[in-house]
């Protein structure tokens, strides 16, 4: 959004925070907070003295003309008089242009403040690293690639991250690095790219480097862009990298394999499939250093499992891997082990060593031992030779299970994903006056207009008023008192109705700003999913910040200018007419070519306009993504290839600016010298008249109008060709007003009962939901050639169950929580809960009911306390008590702010596994009857997992709980199994009985888990 002010930056964030995690967001009871209405209310509450400031400027200016004729020293003679108001006339435009210019100077100010400080801002120090490019050639003997001496870190400045960190990493060896949520993991790999300041100690890193991000970052584009990352395509380099990461079943299985296109940040894409995709990408890159952060989070243990052996250990073998996980069964097979602890590396050696120490490392593989213990008792009826998997059973596509009619493996087939984001839509051709009409109904602005233009009108009278006052008072030899006398009550009042008229002219802008404001935010907020699975936020953003931008300041300006160039036109001509009549023979043709010249201008000008519009999307959509990979963008040392890819963007933006304003220019230079006939007619007309035909009063009053026609003209064409090229933003954000909207957030005539749901039972009858979703403006439409990702599942959570839901990656584990949620609605069967069909009630009604802690862990910008209770219902104690279940008071008692410490945008201030922790946190103060759990312990150790599963069984004992899980002991504790493959159910029972059949899905599971953890911990 143009620079309005500090408050403006605050609202604009708070727009796109909401938009950028509008998942999160939507599924969450406190949406509303986000609503526009109180987005507006921020928006407006300097919007309207701003306006009114900038229009009451020009009745300040209007005032020079009163002021210039009290001064009595100079003679008030003909000469004198129409000379200072021909100079007047000509000045007016630029007068009538300061408010403007005030304007946008303190836009600019605000603008250059931000630039500053952001250029301000502390950066990367190059010199934190050593990094060399090129490995000594006698590699072979176990050359030191990476070491770090002594080195301490810290984010803040004021508090060590990581302190006093000894690691010397040989070419070739593989590293794992441990250790509970919050020790510094991520930190420590972060610490090795340079990218957290180093206060003491020094770093060395030798070769390229390739690097994994935690929070999996995928850019808009083919998976095939993806994973290429600016590379050239080499097919066996290509083949080996999309083997190696278990990928190659599933592009076979897209419907444009890997051309598929992928939405921004990944949003078609599964968990597992992004962290897939962006550990090709590092695979391809052939690098000589991967560091790799809890890479095998996002997957089950079957696929966790080909990633390590056929990824780390064989395509990697000769590289050097440093690994952070939190899977400790694949400890065992690394060259060393790193434990972290509070920021120190605690340990290091090799598994049997660090086992018999004790300490931080014992506790890790305790908690997972007793995890495989209880497993091992659980599945004990299955043999251990039948529990071993064969190297053919580690393909993604061999566990066969005769569950149902057809074979169905217990894997996922990749979403049939068509291209997603289509072409952004624009208007074509002229519209007439549509837009026009749709400013003013949806503004509902015609009282304010029609006031602008009345009081125009009068105030242009009354200037022709004094004008002609001043001709025949010369011509009558009046006195002095008299002329100015008159001359003043004229101006004043003149002026009163130039001040109305800037009123009405401001309470226009305000009204269609608040009105299309509101109807923008209420309509995006309110969209469904799909709208945001098919449409980059950058689109939204554009429409949000620059065309809004227009509409609160550029619009109104321009429709005021319009108004008063018209009628100052008109005057003009109409006062050179009355003088000498002739004249009009002239100015009327001209002014007819003027306006043929200008429509065949308008007609290019609106559609550049349009494409100019859609430019800007794509610049903010690039900035954005390049924003929240930074950090892989820098580790792959791509910079340079981003920036100039960015400038580019630019550069296509900033052509069709270019070609919008040469226009323009074009136009004008027309104009100017068309009306520069009807002067020169005026002139030679005076000049060439009888003497005494007119009067010297009247000679002077015709040759001041004439002087200003030309910058009449230029203005009235500059501001009307703005004019058209503005309305295009309100073209612009009326498509996004209209937007298919969710379901209502209440039903008032279907509200469920206060204590809904009592029990908490779901019940799922013959759920369907379609795939492949493709949105316009208009309207959402399932394509009906697109298979379903949910086929038919029927099944019943008993009130206060326990249910786990395993599957392979993408096998339609999540959509079925986004179904429960109506985050989108299945296209067939019904959900129960309590026997109420969740369909039938409103969304706030069912989303207010149901707790839920997602896959990727939200926290918004605020402090712990807002981010722990949004909506301010719950005491400090109640807070504390949640942040000692979750295992988070420590950690928040250590901060000086406490609960008020900040939490800044995507929670990026906190790990991932801390996030998680917080989501636990948030529902454990609602207390819902029933609470889903979509990979809530995915990125923290097994003794955390393990003490928040206690947790959550203790506070939970009554509620339903729906756990997915890839962790297999998380869920063989629980009342009842689901297996989802292919989007079908293809078991739903007891641990006990799916385990008493060895040919099972969920038996598999147990063995693949078992099997690898029981190879990797012996």
């Amino acid at each position: 959004m143009a620079a309005r002010s500090d408050e403006n930056g605050v609202a604009g964030g708070d727009v796109s925070e909401p938009l950028l995690n509008k998942e999160a967001a939507g599924a969450r009871p406190y949406s509303e907070l986000y609503d526009a209405g109180v987005l507006s209310r921020l928006t407006f509450s300097w919007l309207n003295p701003l306006l009114r400031l900038g229009r009451s400027k020009s009745l300040d200016l209007a005032d020079i003309p009163l002021i210039a004729s009290e001064d009595g020293s100079a003679p008030l003679d003909a000469g004198t008089i129409f000379t200072v108001l021909a100079t007047l006339r000509v000045m007016s435009e630029p007068v009538r242009m300061l408010p403007e210019i005030m304007t946008k100077m303190i836009q600019y100010r605000v603008s250059l403040d931000r630039i500053e400080n952001l250029l301000g801002e502390e950066e990367i120090r190059d010199d934190d690293v050593m990094r060399k490019t090129t490995i000594l050639d006698d590699s072979s003997d176990g050359t030191r690639i990476i070491h770090v001496q002594d080195g301490s870190f810290s984010w803040s400045g004021s508090e060590l991250t990581l302190k006093n960190v000894h690691l010397s990493i040989r070419q070739g060896e593989k590293v794992a690095v441990c250790g509970p949520v919050g020790s510094g993991k991520s930190s420590l790999l972060c610490a090795l790219l340079g990218e957290i300041p180093r206060t003491s100690g020094s770093v060395e890193l030798y070769g390229t480097v390739a690097y994994v991000s935690q929070n999996s970052w995928i850019q808009s584009g083919t998976v095939r862009d993806n994973i290429l990352f600016g590379k050239p395509f080499n097919k066996e380099q290509y083949d080996k990298a999309i083997k190696a990461c278990a990928l190659d079943k599933e592009i076979e299985n897209f419907d444009h394999g890997d051309l598929t296109e992928i939405g921004q940040r990944g949003l078609n894409m599964s968990g597992g499939q992004k962290q897939r995709i962006q550990l090709a990408r590092a695979v391809y890159s052939e690098a000589d250093v991967y560091l790799l952060d809890d890479p095998f989070s996002a997957v089950d243990a079957h696929t966790a499992a080909v990633l390590f052996y056929d990824c780390v250990m064989t395509a990697l073998s000769k590289k050097t891997v440093v690994l952070v996980t939190h899977q400790v069964e694949f400890l065992t097979g690394t060259d060393r082990i790193v434990v972290m602890e509070d920021g120190h590396v605690r340990q290091q050696g090799v598994y049997a060593e660090l086992l018999e120490s004790g300490t931080t490392f014992e506790k890790l593989v305790s908690a997972h031992q007793s995890s495989i213990t209880a497993l091992d008792n659980s599945s004990q009826q299955i043999q251990a030779e039948e529990q071993l998997v064969s190297d053919d059973d580690m393909s993604l596509s061999t566990s066969q299970v005769a569950r149902q009619a057809s074979d169905i493996e217990v894997s996922a087939r990749g979403p049939s994903a068509a291209q997603l984001t289509e072409e952004e839509e624009k208007e074509i051709g002229d519209l007439g006056w549509k837009p026009y009409k749709d400013y003013i109904n949806v503004s509902k602005g015609i009282l304010p207009l029609t006031v602008m233009w009345i009081n125009q009108v009068l105030f242009t009278s009354f200037q022709m008023m004094v004008t002609f006052w001043l001709a025949m008072a010369v011509q009558m030899n009046v006195s002095n008192a008299l002329l100015v006398g008159v001359y003043s009550g004229l101006s004043i009042l003149s002026c009163c109705f130039a001040y109305f008229r800037t009123l009405s002219a401001a309470k226009l802008g305000l009204k269609a700003s608040k009105a299309f404001f509101t109807g923008l935010m209420d309509s995006v907020f309110k969209a469904p999913m799909s709208f945001f699975d098919s449409t980059p936020v950058g689109r939204i953003l554009t429409r949000a910040s620059s065309d809004l931008s227009i509409l609160d300041f550029d619009i109104p300006y321009s429709v005021a200018y319009v108004v008063v160039g018209i009628s100052e036109l008109v005057t003009t001509i109409l006062v050179m007419g009355a003088v000498t009549w002739q004249v009009l023979i002239v100015a009327i043709p001209v002014t007819i070519v003027v306006a043929y010249v200008q429509r065949h201008y308008v007609a290019s000008a609106r559609d550049l306009a349009r494409i100019n519009g859609t430019t800007k999307a794509p610049v903010m959509n690039y900035a954005a993504e390049s924003i929240l990979g930074v950090v892989t963008i820098r580790a792959f040392a791509a910079t340079d290839r981003f920036i100039q890819n960015n400038l580019q963007l630019i550069d296509t933006d900033a052509t069709l600016f270019f070609h919008t304003v040469a226009a323009q220019e074009w136009v004008l230079l027309r104009v100017e010298a068309l009306q520069c006939l009807t002067i020169l007619t005026g002139a030679l007309l005076l000049v060439l008249s009888p003497p005494g035909a007119i009067s010297p009063g009247f000679a002077g009053l015709s040759l001041s109008f004439a002087l200003s026609l030309t910058a009449v003209q230029v203005f009235l064409t500059r501001f009307y060709s703005y004019m058209e090229n503005y309305i295009i933003s309100v073209e612009r954000i009326k498509q996004y007003m209209h937007l298919p909207s969710e379901p209502p957030a209440i039903i008032p005539e279907n509200r469920p009962p206060t204590s809904w749901p009592q029990e908490g039972q779901i019940e799922l009858q013959d759920l369907k939901k379609e795939n492949a979703v493709t949105y316009t403006y208009k309207q959402v439409r399932y394509r009906p050639d697109m298979p379903l990702v949910l086929k038919g599942i029927t099944c019943t959570f008993s009130a206060g169950n326990k249910i786990g839901v395993v599957g392979r990656t993408g096998s339609g584990k999540s959509t079925l929580i986004s179904s429960l949620f109506r985050l989108v609605d299945p296209t067939g069967g019904r959900i129960l809960i309590d026997k109420l069909d969740i369909c039938s009630i409103g969304l706030k009604d069912l989303r207010t009911k149901l707790s839920i802690i997602p896959q990727e862990p939200t926290l918004f910008r605020g402090t712990v306390r807002n981010n722990l209770d949004p909506l301010g219902l719950h005491s400090d104690e109640e807070m504390w008590e949640a942040l000692e279940r979750c295992q988070l008071h420590t950690t928040i008692r250590s901060t000086p702010a406490l609960l008020d410490t900040v939490v800044s945008d995507d929670g990026n201030n906190w790990s991932v596994g801390q996030r998680q922790l917080f989501c636990l946190g948030r529902v454990l103060l609602r207390r819902n009857k029933i609470l889903v759990l979509d990979e809530a312990t995915a990125s923290i150790d097994s003794a955390t997992d393990a003490i928040l599963q206690r947790v959550i069984r203790q506070q939970f004992s009554s509620c339903t709980v729906v756990t997915i899980a890839h962790r297999v002991p998380t869920v063989t504790d629980s009342d009842r199994v689901m297996v989802l493959s292919y989007g079908k159910l293809v078991e739903y029972d007891t641990p006990a009985k799916l385990l008493e059949d060895k040919q099972s899905a969920f038996a598999k599971l147990v063995a693949e888990y078992w099997a690898n953890s029981k190879r990797n911990t012996t």
